[in-house]
């Protein structure tokens, strides 16, 4: 098998032609999936054989497994190489590189998604150990890589009974900063998200026990997102606030499928939500509205998605939609909503590769603007109409108060000589903008809508130093009232 592999590695085409048709004649036979992992697991074997072993093997899984899969090929693996190759399989999940720990972990849960809990009882007290044992980093590591990738595709029979065995594990790493590395409480946080996005899935069905599993965890977790939360956003790179990420989508998932869970309790975490909120905006402000931090903005996680601060804020700005759209968190954070409204209106800024792009090509301003892709100026426009649903008349007075301290604010940067300055004003005229329908409304009713527009306009044509998108978005703004 070694030989083969080597061989379709080999620069001659008829070489690699023979050897890649001999490999799936082997496949036909016993023994071929315990020899691929038996090379996958053997650290004397070179890595990219390994890796390749690794990918043919999992392959194998997915074709061979289960007869009854749509995508089976006969034969079926035998009983006793079953056996073999879950053993090998499990007890390598500890190797030391990275990739092959991977692919190892993604085999498993190729197989747990098949086998467990009738047919392979010892998978899962083998990773609860694995990730028990503090002083086997990799095996942490490969438990909760393998736990993240089988949590994800686990159905309704499955998840009652692995949550209440697996989540005292996952809360003993969240909780012990001292002991695993930020990375390690990301992942297994992200596991604790897929755990609760599932148990909300089963809540229309089985909403009793799905409840009474969540309200157990619901006191250490808010215990812990709220220490988490608490840590101010000091740095665009995304390793600084993976760990708030997971735990703003945990937030989202509660909220969304679990409304009517103890207000007192996911009452607790808006205070450090907030801080979270205005700790990432100075951030944001600096390293993608300013551009005046050197900051790689975008990169991606192990499993393909974007980590960039961007896509941070758009889900900070996704969870607090969600919780003025909840009736009794909306009443928590109602003497909060003109700090809401103006720190959204403050992140609806245009950002400088906006300005950049824009300047080049008109069109590509049109585009963007009437994408729906969002950004930190749709998830902004979202949230100040939910505001307005959840507290007309209130959330317009708010609203209208924060247009006026951000385009006051923009007067005096343009007094004290920023370049700058004209951003927070278009800010403003675009969140009233976005807000038209509404705000044509409270101007029949009564609010002075109109005059406060006409000041803004007046005080921005003619100065040279609206960008021409700008300029275009703050007079539509004003023809619509």
């Amino acid at each position: 098998l070694v030989d083969c592999l080597t061989a379709t590695l080999d620069t001659a085409r008829e070489v690699r032609a023979f050897a890649e048709e001999s490999l799936c004649q082997a496949s036909l036979q016993p023994g071929y999936g315990a020899a691929l992992t038996k090379v996958t697991v053997n650290k004397e074997v070179p890595f990219g054989l390994r890796q390749l072993a690794a990918v043919l093997l999992k392959q194998f899984i997915k074709q061979h497994w289960e007869e009854d899969e749509d995508n089976f090929v006969p034969p079926v693996v035998s009983a006793s190489e079953k056996v073999v190759i879950r053993q090998l399989l499990l007890t390598s999940l500890d190797d030391s590189n990275g990739k092959i720990r991977t692919a190892i972990g993604m085999a498993v849960a190729a197989i747990g998604q098949n086998d467990w809990p009738e047919d392979w009882p010892e998978l899962l007290p083998f990773l609860l150990k694995l990730i028990g044992d503090q002083s086997n980093g990799n095996g942490v590591r490969g438990a909760l890589r393998c736990l993240a990738l089988l949590s994800d595709d686990l159905d309704d029979t499955c998840i009652p009974k692995l949550v209440p065995e697996l989540f005292p594990s996952l809360y003993r790493i969240i909780s012990s900063p001292h002991l695993y590395e930020n990375s390690l409480r990301s992942k297994a946080l992200g596991i604790v998200h897929s755990c609760i996005s599932m148990l909300g899935s089963m809540s229309g069905v089985y909403k009793r026990e799905t409840v009474n599993l969540m309200t157990s965890m619901l006191d250490p977790l808010v215990e812990q997102f709220s220490i988490i939360l608490n840590s101010p956003v000091l740095s665009p790179n995304p390793d600084d606030w993976s760990m708030q990420m997971e735990v703003l989508k945990c937030l989202l998932q509660l909220i969304q499928n679990f409304p009517r869970l103890p207000e007192a309790k996911i009452s607790a975490v808006l205070g450090p939500l907030w801080q979270t909120f205005v700790s990432s905006f100075k951030v944001y402000h600096l390293s993608i509205i300013q551009a005046s931090e050197n900051a790689d903005n975008v990169g991606y996680d192990s499993d393909g998605s974007e980590r960039s601060l961007e896509s941070f804020e758009i889900q900070l700005f996704e969870l607090w939609t969600t919780i003025v759209g909840n009736s009794m968190l909306a009443k928590v954070i109602a003497g909060n909503i003109k700090e809401l409204a103006y720190y959204t209106i403050s992140f609806q800024q245009i950002t400088e590769e906006q300005v950049q792009n824009w300047s080049r090509d008109a069109n590509q301003y049109v585009a963007d603007e009437d994408d729906v892709t969002y950004s930190c100026r749709v998830s902004g426009s979202l949230l100040l109409e939910e505001i307005v649903t959840a507290y007309e008349d209130y959330g317009i007075d708010a609203i209208l108060e924060a247009s006026q301290v951000c385009f006051r604010e923009s007067r005096e940067l343009k007094q004290a000589g920023s370049a700058d300055w004209w951003r927070l004003h278009e800010a403003s005229l675009f969140a009233l903008g976005s807000l038209s329908e509404h705000l044509c409304e409270a101007q029949d009713s009564g609010y002075n809508v109109r005059d406060l527009l006409e000041q803004m306009v007046t005080d921005i044509v003619g100065t040279g130093i609206f960008p021409y998108f700008g300029l275009e978005n703050c007079i539509s703004s004003y023809a619509i009232y």
